[in-house]
Formats: structure tokens, sequence, C-alpha cells
């Protein structure tokens, strides 16, 4: 990466502890280690998908952070300006995996490295030579000084003319309503493009989806791209409005899809693709990630992605020989 990112990522990484397919997680003996955090899939992604990316985060001078910046290194994502806190620890996150029931998730982060993110951690030149800033709403929730290290990331993206993407990413562990609104909104209100499920909006906008959008892009947002309930997707931009309905695919796990998403998208966007092309990628990544077990298994090369959209979009043969 010696000219520079092309894409930056600031958030939590977790150890993941996944308990053996179809087994509730009180009931689980067996667990598979993995890595997970918003940020974090969509950097491995858009690696995997021929990006220069680098991912900015804290992680806690133990295994767990080990293995983190070595999955992240193994992904080819650059982890040079990570924080490697002799203090606290790694956030954890156990859950079991239901391909057609409720998934158990149980989050231990109080108190971890993630959560100590400072905006003087993140140095001048962070985002120097990037083209896009990418950023949920999860990490301004851990803290205050998280939520500050994040404003600080949009105002370093603002000097070096990148673009700010921003997926809220709402998870209710995390705060109620109100706080998500008080937080996340503002965030939601800088961003260039939006990844934002329609019931993401509807809570941190307090009205419809589609008003949101029309909303965000009167204030200045260039693109939002909507994930429905149906799980079909519209992206609205100033220019028009285009529509992707979903993949039918075997379902083994539903998490992590739409960081997938995300990944697929802003690939897509980044190499100038057009938005339904963008959507069409966005929704061919999600899909295959659903069908592995882990947030990141099923992200795939840019090979992979192409050859599985071809086989979507026209029921080909899907051995490939």
């Amino acid at each position: 990466m010696a000219n520079g990112p092309e894409v930056v990522t600031c958030g939590e990484a977790m150890l993941l502890l996944l308990a053996e397919p179809g087994i509730p997680l009180d009931r689980a003996v067996h667990f598979r280690r993995s890595v997970a955090g918003a940020e974090s899939n969509v950097a491995a992604g858009l690696s995997r998908l021929g990006h220069a990316v680098r991912w900015l985060g804290r992680v806690g001078a133990d295994p767990a952070g080990e293995a983190v910046l070595r999955e992240l290194r193994a992904d080819g994502v650059d982890v040079s300006q990570a924080v490697v806190d002799e203090h606290a620890p790694t956030g954890l996150l156990l859950r079991d995996s239901h391909p057609h029931r409720s998934i158990d998730v149980q989050y231990y982060r109080m108190g971890s490295a993630a959560s100590r993110l400072t905006p003087d951690e993140i140095g001048p030149d962070a985002l120097s030579g990037a083209r896009m800033l990418h950023i949920s709403g999860i990490t301004p929730m851990l803290s205050p000084t998280a939520a500050a290290a994040s404003r600080r990331l949009v105002e370093l993206a603002r000097e070096a003319g990148a673009k700010v993407s921003f997926d809220p990413n709402v998870r209710r562990k995390l705060g109620g309503a109100a706080q998500w609104a008080q937080t996340a909104g503002p965030l939601l209100r800088e961003a260039d493009l939006v990844l934002a499920g329609e019931d993401e909006l509807e809570l941190l906008t307090a009205q419809p989806a589609d008003e949101a959008a029309r909303e965000l892009l009167d204030g200045g947002t260039q693109e939002v791209v909507i994930k429905r309930a149906d799980h079909s997707a519209t992206v609205v931009t100033a220019d028009g409005r285009w529509q992707q309905s979903p993949h039918s695919v075997p379902l083994v796990d539903p998490i992590g899809a739409g960081d997938g998403f995300a990944a697929g998208y802003l690939s897509a966007r980044l190499r100038g693709l057009s938005e339904p092309r963008a959507l069409a990628e966005a929704a061919c990544v999600a899909s295959l990630v659903v069908q592995a077990a882990s947030d990141t298994d099923g992200l795939p090369s840019a090979v992979a992605r192409d050859r599985a959209l071809a086989e979507l979009v026209t029921g080909s043969d899907g051995v490939h020989r």
C-alpha cells in the first residue's frame, strides 16, 4: 500500500466465538473462532474484491487482539495504524447459528479497548490519499470519546477530499432510540453515501424511510441506499431511483449480509459502475455471505463475485469446472 489506501474504515473488531450450526447458544459445546465487526467486515470484503483498505481501531494486548490483527492482515487489510491497548481487553462476541430461527448474540464489550478510542489517536495522515471513509453507527455508540473520534474522521475526510459512507448498523443493545438518534443521526446527515435499513432510517429521522431519503438528498447526501424488510434494496439519488430484488439462495446464516452488501456496493461505485450495477453486485455479495457460517467466510474475490453474479442472472451451471 505504498500509495496509501483507497478506502479507510474505523470501528470495533471483536473476537467471534461461533457455536456449532443449529445448536442453541446455551447448549453449545463446540465453538469456532473467527473475527467480527461491522467496519472490519467491510474492510475485509473490499480488500478481497481488490481494493486497498486501511482499518483503524483498537484491540487489547491479548490473544484475541493478536487474532483480530492477524486475520485482517491475512485479508490484505492495512492495520499499521491500529492501536494495541495494554490495559483493556479486546471485545468478545458469542453467537449461535440458525438458518431459520432467531439467533442469540451476546456481546462482551464493556470497557473494551475499542470503546476507549479517542480523537487524539486518529493521526492527521490517517486518510491521506483515500477516496472514501466508511464508518457505522456502532463505533460512536460505544463511548463519548469514540463518538468524538468518529466526528474527527469525518472532518479529516472532508480535508482529504474523500467521500463519507455511513451505515447506521443499529444495535439495540447499545442504546435506545433517542440515544441512537442523538449520536448517530448527525453522522447520517454528514454522509455522502448512506447505506441503511428502512427501519434504521425511520429510527434516526422519525419519518418514513423514503421521506428520510429525500430529506437527506436535499441536505447534500449524494446517494441513499435503502435496504428493505423483504431483502430488496433501493438506491435514490438526485438523478433517479433504482430497485434490486433479492436473490433466492440457500440460507446458512443471515449474520453479516449487511456488511457484505456494503462491501459489494462500495466496490462497484469506487470502480465507477452505475447504481443499478452496484445494487446487483451488492446483492450478489450479500447472497454469498449468507450461504456461509461466519460473518466473513462467504466474502468473495472479484472473480468469484463476477462468476456468482453471472450464475444468478442467467441461471447457468453453478459448478466451476
